[in-house]
């Protein structure tokens, strides 16, 4: 068993990113798995090596190791993933040859247009208005395109180890996704699923804002004859009027708890997941034995306004 966790170190982490990573490293320490982490530093300008190196130290700090990574063994390195750009053209080579790939040159302002297809959470559904494009329309555009992975009118679904069945239609639901950006990044989509089948993961833990992305990567699993992990999706440690935590605005960041120990923090965390009832100071590693996702909340969490330490509401 392999487990990871894969941050995009943009900023300091919060208790937010922290919830999952006790999650993810819970369950992998009570399998006696390996655990790798991945740096997610695909937008280099957005996540700067400083952010990186201060997100390990917080994370040895905490007691939460890791078996694999910047660190310690690196046997399916390098764990950047600013590193591995060559194993991502080389997937968007093989989909290409299959014909599923297209150039997409509308902007952000149409995509966002108000007569846009919407999800219920706000996401876009692509129009596939660049699908039909004939070559000399394609030549005729002056910027740079996208590109975009052709998807069936397909439900595809898994089962959640926390949330249970979980299904989309691929056309409905999302449209034809981004595999590289214009400006030449890749796409989350793409190497999430290539990075987490080269370094052997067997399960994925993560939060629950990540579920609806799993349909794609299971269909890109598919396509690039990959092994799929399990997955979890757990509880999001949300701000106090409901809105996403969130590193720009330092909600909740680990340097505002600077004069609480690792033991307070993870013990207060682990409370919030109905792993440590009493809300004691506790090591990491002394919380493997009372992990089990059957006590993990299926509601999100709250974080008190004070953003203490405290039973969130």
């Amino acid at each position: 068993m392999t487990g990871r966790f894969a941050p995009s170190p943009s900023g300091r982490m919060h208790l937010g990113n922290l919830v999952s990573c006790l999650l993810a490293w819970l369950s992998a320490r009570k399998q006696n798995g390996r655990m790798v982490l991945r740096i997610e530093d695909l937008d280099t300008a957005r996540c700067p090596r400083r952010h990186a190196e201060q997100l390990m130290e917080d994370l040895r700090w905490l007691g939460l190791d890791w078996d694999e990574g910047p660190g310690a063994d690196e046997p399916n390195g390098p764990y950047y993933q600013s590193e591995r750009t060559g194993l991502y053209q080389a997937a968007l080579e093989k989909l290409s040859e299959k014909g599923l790939i297209y150039p997409c040159f509308c902007t952000r302002a149409e995509l966002h247009a108000a007569s846009a297809p919407h999800r219920e959470d706000g996401q876009v559904v692509y129009s596939g208005a660049c699908r039909k494009l004939t070559a000399a329309e394609i030549a005729r555009k002056k910027r740079s395109p996208a590109l975009r992975l052709r998807v069936p009118p397909e439900e595809w679904g898994f089962m959640d180890g926390r949330l249970g069945t979980y299904r989309e239609n691929l056309a409905a639901d999302c449209g034809d996704f981004l595999l590289r950006r214009s400006d030449g990044l890749f796409a989350y989509q793409l190497a999430v699923v290539v990075d987490d089948a080269a370094m052997g993961v067997t399960e994925v833990v993560r939060g629950a804002d990540l579920l609806s992305s799993t349909p794609r990567q299971l269909f890109l699993y598919h396509l690039l004859d990959l092994p799929a992990p399990k997955f979890y999706h757990g509880p999001l440690l949300l701000a106090p009027d409901g809105r996403r935590l969130s590193k720009r605005e330092a909600d909740a960041g680990l340097d505002q708890l600077q004069s609480q120990t690792p033991e307070e923090i993870l013990g207060t965390l682990a409370n919030w997941l109905n792993l440590n009832p009493s809300g004691e100071p506790r090591t990491a590693a002394s919380l493997v034995s009372d992990f089990d996702w059957s006590k993990i909340p299926k509601e999100n969490l709250f974080l008190p306004t004070d953003c203490s330490l405290k039973k969130p509401e």
